[in-house]
């Protein structure tokens, strides 16, 4: 298995090659991806530095190209396919079907990876984007039982890459309306939820602190109370006369314990979430799931979760908690 992990910048880039990813995934600096924060992202210079580092280590480099964008704007997009291409990138991940064929068309030596964007959870689905489009990987949506992933790993035309550890979303992927209901900005076409031009932080007489998107209030901090980026999944807001995570409690995605299920089921790549975190983050991150995927790759039979793998990980967890999320529920 593929361990792919996050790159929100050059040290990134270092640090996830540096501590065993065997590819990385980035973005170029504006809405053609998913993470469109302000200081995030790769020029490209940077971008090239970091695809000569990756490649001069035999790893890869993805470009993630995995916004919808507006009809009128379609030339930003395909741009962005051009320069992955001339930069060297080893593949793009979109999820537009326009921008899937202009790819295939233009640049059909370039593979092309089905971003989670696209929302693909059925046999059928991956079959049309890998007939169509001629994509060589799609990664799943993070709504998938462990039973479901099994199924689609054994009848997909595709290899398949699954979220292995990071944020969760409750939204079906591509299809998220909580953000851009609140700011009028999509993330699914303008790159990020709860852009950070919407976001106040206020500190209050007693030490607390508030924090709104676009003036609605998202959450309440008590002094000393550590506080996550806002969004509105995550806010705490007052339903019923209480005052609690009504949608979402701040946690992450965890599933180091299924890594030999994962394996055994034919999972080509896990992916770690993460391109808006830090260098640290990702190589801390990266190291666990090296470790843990070669133990198993040298004993399958005596592989056992490590104490301290699942230290290290909750201490770069939301809220320090993880969960198997979808993967584990008894429906499927």
């Amino acid at each position: 298995m593929q361990l792919v992990c996050p790159a929100g910048n050059l040290p990134a880039l270092i640090a996830a090659v540096d501590n065993g990813a065997d590819a990385v995934y980035a973005g170029f600096r504006d809405q053609t991806n998913a993470r469109a924060f302000p200081g995030l992202n790769f020029s490209g210079d940077d971008l090239r530095r970091g695809i000569a580092y990756a490649h001069a280590r035999g790893r890869q480099v993805y470009l993630a190209l995995n916004t919808y964008p507006e009809s009128a704007r379609m030339r930003e997009w395909e741009a962005a396919v051009d320069r992955a291409a001339e930069l060297g990138a080893d593949a793009i991940i979109a999820a537009e079907i326009g921008l899937l064929d202009y790819a295939a068309r233009r640049h059909p030596a370039l593979p092309r990876h089905l971003s989670v964007q696209g929302s693909a959870t059925t046999q059928a689905a991956l079959r049309y984007y890998h007939e169509r489009f001629g994509i060589a990987r799609a990664v799943l949506p993070r709504v998938l039982s462990i039973q479901q992933v099994e199924r689609l790993c054994a009848a997909a035309p595709v290899p398949l890459e699954v979220f292995a550890f990071g944020s969760l979303c409750i939204m079906v992927e591509g299809r998220c309306q909580l953000s851009s209901y609140v700011t009028g900005a999509s993330p699914n076409r303008h790159g990020v939820c709860s852009p950070a031009r919407f976001v106040r932080w206020d500190e209050q007489p007693d030490g607390s602190r508030t924090v709104r998107l676009n003036g609605v209030l998202m959450d309440r901090y008590a002094e000393g109370e550590p506080a996550g980026y806002p969004t509105v999944c995550k806010g705490r807001f007052a339903v019923g006369g209480e005052v609690f995570h009504a949608l979402e409690e701040p946690t992450s995605l965890n599933t180091l314990e299924l890594l030999p299920r994962l394996h055994a089921a034919g999972v080509a790549a896990l992916k770690i979430e993460g391109r808006q975190r830090g260098a640290a983050y990702v190589g801390s991150v990266a190291r666990v799931w090296r470790q843990a995927i070669d133990a198993h790759l040298h004993a399958p039979q005596d592989w056992q979760m490590r104490p301290e793998w699942r230290t290290a990980l909750a201490a770069h967890a939301e809220g320090h908690q993880t969960t198997l999320g979808p993967y584990h529920r008894a429906w499927h």
